[in-house]
């Protein structure tokens, strides 16, 4: 709908003060980054970056000085006269990158653009485009499913379930006060944990958010006895997988010691570091409510 290929039912789309809503796509001052490259293969990277500036009829010069400053933005300059057939994924990437960057655009579109690579390359092209982004300043929408690529490189997020809006707002706004159970499962890595307390409540907690073997320290949470199913070892913290009264929650410990499977792990909940939602999956914020809820719960899930 922004780029003008697919109709709008209501409202407006504006960039900036412009109301684009009934322009033609070309009219539009956008630039399109595809999942899969669409590169042309017949072409050489400075032929494909090219292409649109002469259908636009960009003067000659104006080509030549704009192909060769996307070219050194992306690291390309050494390879302009390759097909992209002989190019690595990351840099064919690039070339579709220096592609869009050479159209100048007031807005990149962008549809996972880095879903198709690996994942050490990812992580690169993520710092890349983090700087790439800076360094325009142009505004960038920028669609994936990895919510790892959205909160390290998204300024304001907007989560979408089945063409519904769940919730928008900050990276840490998203992670820290999810509005809905959906929000606060695909945030994260993992997501919230989220136990049943009843028919009509549950709540979360994200792995990171427990605290081990705090002995009378946290008289006021609640202490629970597990054992480990399953861990990851992460480097700097591990992940396990416990249970408790037929319940399995992953949580996170910052520890050079590593556990075992099957080793028995205290750890506690504090009220702070709970979510807590309704049935239809919504956060409640009612205190009187919250207050129930967080006494129902450590009444039938603290076994210390």
């Amino acid at each position: 709908m922004i780029a003008g290929l697919e109709d709008i039912t209501s409202g407006q789309i504006r960039i900036g003060e412009v109301d684009i809503t009934n322009l033609e796509p070309g009219d539009r001052g956008l630039a399109m980054v595809f999942q899969n490259y669409a590169l042309y293969p017949h072409m050489t990277v400075r032929e494909n970056i090219e292409f649109g500036l002469t259908n636009a009829r960009i003067p000659k010069f104006e080509i030549k000085e704009r192909t060769e400053k996307a070219l050194q933005v992306v690291g390309l300059s050494e390879y302009e006269r390759r097909r992209p057939a002989h190019l690595s994924g990351g840099q064919r990437q690039r070339v579709a990158l220096a592609r869009a960057i050479a159209k100048m655009p007031q807005c990149f579109l962008m549809d996972e653009p880095l879903s198709n690579l690996d994942a050490k390359l990812r992580s690169e092209m993520r710092t890349e485009l983090i700087q790439l982004h800076q360094s325009l300043g142009s505004t960038f929408i920028y669609v994936t499913h990895d919510q790892i690529e959205a909160m390290t490189m998204g300024d304001n997020i907007v989560v979408m379930n089945e063409g519904k809006i769940m919730q928008q707002g900050s990276p840490t706004e998203i992670h820290n006060n999810p509005a809905c159970v959906f929000v606060a499962k695909f945030i994260g890595d993992p997501g919230m944990n989220i136990v049943d307390v009843d028919h009509e409540y549950s709540i979360g907690f994200r792995p990171r958010d427990v605290i081990f073997d705090c002995g009378g320290e946290c008289d006021e949470g609640i202490v629970i006895r597990s054992r480990i199913l399953s861990f990851e070892n992460h480097g700097s913290e591990y992940l396990y997988l416990v249970e408790f009264d037929g319940k399995k929650v992953f949580i996170k410990e910052l520890s050079k010691t590593q556990r075992a499977v099957g080793d028995e792990v205290v750890f506690t909940l504090l009220k702070e570091n709970l979510c807590f939602f309704d049935k239809s999956e919504m956060r409640v914020r009612d205190e009187k409510v919250l207050e129930r809820v967080y006494g129902e719960f450590k009444k039938g899930w603290s076994s210390l």
